[in-house]
């Protein structure tokens, strides 16, 4: 079985990517299967059983057995989208099933086979945190290119300023990705890297590289269009600039 890992932190264009390689039927349906507090709606559409003991074996084979259907969709690929955050409980998840292997990579290759690690970065961390304080703040997570929301997790809410909460969140950013470089030091991984700004500059040809790095047919140009909007307006430009300002 082929896979891959998209290796990300929140903010960072992942739901964008994610969307555009399921809806090539070829690339799996990655989607973030080990996050912590899964929603009881999706854990019930991927198939996943109840939360358990990450430490058990046997409740470990289970849901990898979920996760992998899920994240394969149609396709004989799997794919997996995975916050810094969450692979605490994959390690220990791995570790449980697989406890005669002795690094992390050993064991995600014999749950998921061959694996392409993507590391999605995003260069600018302030404006990755402003976005992060603002969807907080908004409940809005994500929107269609129509205007349609897509992901709401709480009442709509006006977003307000809040200079510790951005510095808080900036600093989680900043380490969870220097904690990516490290694993991936540590596990003797190098990972195909793709930054943020290329990706919404060109979502395509980031999907092209992934395809080319797993060994699936690239999707023909065009074929593919965005299911999600930039939601970046003035008030995210307005929150920069303040914050920059304060710090100097």
């Amino acid at each position: 079985m082929n896979s891959y890992i998209i290796c990300g932190t929140p903010r960072s264009g992942s739901t964008l990517l994610c969307g555009m390689l399921t809806a090539m039927q070829t690339m799996g349906a990655p989607d973030s299967f080990f996050m912590r507090d899964v929603d009881p709606i999706w854990a019930q559409a991927w198939g996943l059983p109840a939360r358990g003991d990450l430490d058990d074996g046997a409740y470990g084979r289970a849901f990898l057995a979920a996760v992998i259907a899920a994240g394969r969709g149609p396709s004989d690929v799997f794919g997996l989208r995975l916050m810094w955050e969450s692979l605490v409980d994959l390690q220990a998840m791995l570790a449980a099933v697989h406890p005669g292997l002795d690094s992390d990579r050993a064991r995600l290759r014999a749950a998921f086979g061959e694996v392409v690690f993507v590391h999605l970065t995003r260069d600018d961390k302030l404006a990755q945190a402003v976005s992060l304080v603002r969807a907080e703040q908004t409940g809005l997570w994500h929107m269609a290119p129509d205007g349609t929301e897509l992901e709401r997790l709480s009442p709509p809410a006006a977003p307000q300023y809040d200079r510790a909460r951005i510095a808080a969140i900036l600093a989680a950013l900043e380490q969870d990705d220097a904690s990516w470089h490290s694993w991936f030091a540590a596990q003797d991984i190098q990972p195909l890297r793709l930054r943020y700004h290329d990706l919404a500059a060109d979502p395509q040809a980031a999907v092209t590289r992934i395809c080319a790095a797993v060994g699936v047919a690239a999707p023909a140009l065009g074929s593919l269009q965005p299911e999600v909007a930039k939601l970046a307006d003035a008030v995210n430009a307005d929150w920069i600039a303040r914050y920059r300002a304060e710090q100097a």
